[in-house]
């Protein structure tokens, strides 16, 4: 006989723990387990290990907004994390409900339930299904099929599988990649290594952050943790949101800015324009933050540098650029981006019919179209993933607590006809290489997926949680 439950969360990372805890505390009655595919609580935070991984977005936004954030790093390590996401499940008391080494394969709606199929054999029902595992492929990370790769000499890894083993204490690394993460291992790597060399196709734009928030420290000295935390968090929504409305309608005066802050580390104008200037207008691909300048001090002290060219093939001895140069390396990182899987690569079948998602739409960003009691939980993309799911977490009790309220088994969203356009706004290459797995969104409220916290917290908790829904009654 199969386990059945009222909700069941897919995925025990930020958002599935935060879920939960909504959950828990706000609906003590309903019956649910978090199944996480892994053997411990994280997520991305527990699946990455490389040197110096980090959160790019500020821990008093990034954090629960229910349980505040008390460690002294703004911009803290994977480590902190973890353990913040651990503490407040077992203090939400969620621990007990979290089923680890259960990887969900397929989730199939009849009668007016899931039945949810496990790689193990294993079977759970539900009423409604929330998914909570993110976008990443944890199995794997974008690796681009380099030529001449088998012939190197040197060792070869991705920071996505990480290898517990690797000293690179006096060797020559070259991370190639200009994202978040080559931002973050370059400074991480630069001081035990002989030289870390960035190589990249073309610059991103990065954004200098102190990695403490002085004003944050502040109000700890004079307010309670959590009014500190709420007046913090309230500050770093405003100012994040400001700046990026201003550099989409003034780019020109972010761009100078954000040269401005390379120039103060590097002192180097020609360098900066090389390497520091991409092509595109700022925020349309997401911002690097760099924590106290410690990339452009690594640069500066001549422990790193940054090369942009492009990848001929790999030799014995290293990478051959398509200008001739070849850059010797001992290691080379592939930090070239991440592979992106919707809904954590389960099966969804409608009655039969397997859904694919991206040929749906998404309701208020959070449901499929045509799919009965079914969310999914996304973060923004140009600010903290929490903010976002917290929302989501919030919409989807509401939902059940108007099913609960007016008799009904089941909501699905009924899609309006319109207009159709990407659910990520991005130009980042990972972002457009899967575009086409993921739902549309469409041209009109509520199928409009707007990156605006400021509104969402607003009109969110008030959306009429019956538009453009249709309902099915108990039997």
């Amino acid at each position: 006989m199969a386990e059945e439950f009222d909700v069941l969360i897919i995925g025990a990372g930020l958002s599935g723990i935060g879920a939960a805890w909504r959950l828990r505390h706000e609906r003590p009655g309903t019956t649910f387990a978090v199944l996480e595919a892994r053997d411990a609580i994280g997520g991305t935070w527990d699946l990455f290990r490389y040197p110096g991984v980090r959160s790019d977005s500020d821990m008093f936004t990034l954090s629960y907004p229910f349980r505040p954030w008390r460690g002294v790093e703004s911009l803290a390590p994977a480590e902190a994390i973890r353990n913040y996401i651990q503490d407040t499940a077992d203090e939400g008391g969620i621990t007990p409900h979290i089923r680890f080494g259960s990887r969900v394969e397929t989730a199939s709606w009849s009668g007016g339930r899931w039945t949810v199929r496990l790689t193990d054999g294993r079977t759970l029902t539900c009423r409604f299904l929330y998914a909570c595992a993110g976008y990443y492929d944890y199995a794997r990370g974008h690796q681009p099929d380099f030529a001449g790769l088998d012939d190197f000499t040197g060792r070869f890894v991705h920071p996505q599988s990480w290898p517990e083993d690797l000293d690179h204490t006096g060797k020559r690394v070259v991370v190639i990649g200009s994202g978040a993460t080559a931002v973050t291992l370059v400074p991480a790597m630069a001081p035990a290594a002989a030289h870390v060399t960035m190589l990249q196709r073309s610059p991103s734009y990065l954004t200098v952050l102190p990695g403490r928030d002085a004003v944050a420290d502040a109000l700890r000295r004079v307010l309670p943790a959590k009014a500190a935390h709420r007046v913090a968090r309230a500050k770093n929504i405003v100012l994040s949101q400001a700046f990026y409305q201003l550099a989409r309608r003034r780019p020109d005066r972010v761009k100078a800015l954000l040269r401005r802050f390379a120039l103060r580390y590097l002192d180097d104008p020609a360098y900066v324009d090389e390497h520091f200037t991409p092509a595109y207008q700022p925020w349309d691909q997401r911002l690097c933050v760099v924590p106290g300048g410690d990339l452009f001090e690594a640069i500066r002290g001549g422990k790193a540098s940054v090369v942009t060219d492009h990848i001929e093939r790999f030799v014995p001895e290293g990478i051959r650029l398509r200008s001739g140069r070849t850059l010797e390396a001992d290691i080379v990182v592939s930090a070239t981006g991440l592979s992106l899987l919707p809904i954590g690569g389960v099966t969804l079948t409608v009655d039969g019919q397997v859904v694919d998602p991206g040929t749906r739409v998404a309701y208020r960003g959070l449901m499929l179209s045509g799919v009965p009691n079914f969310a999914y939980c996304i973060g923004y993309t140009n600010a903290s993933w929490t903010l976002r799911a917290d929302l989501s977490h919030r919409y989807v009790l509401r939902l059940l607590s108007y099913l609960d309220k007016h008799g009904y088994a089941a909501a699905t969203p009924k899609e309006t006809p319109g207009n159709r356009r990407p659910l990520l706004d991005l130009t980042s290459g990972y972002v457009q290489r899967a575009l086409d797995r993921f739902p549309q969104q469409g041209d009109k409220d509520p199928w409009t997926v707007r990156q605006n916290y400021l509104r969402d917290v607003v009109t969110t908790p008030r959306a009429d949680v019956s538009r453009d829904m249709s309902f099915e009654e108990s039997r």
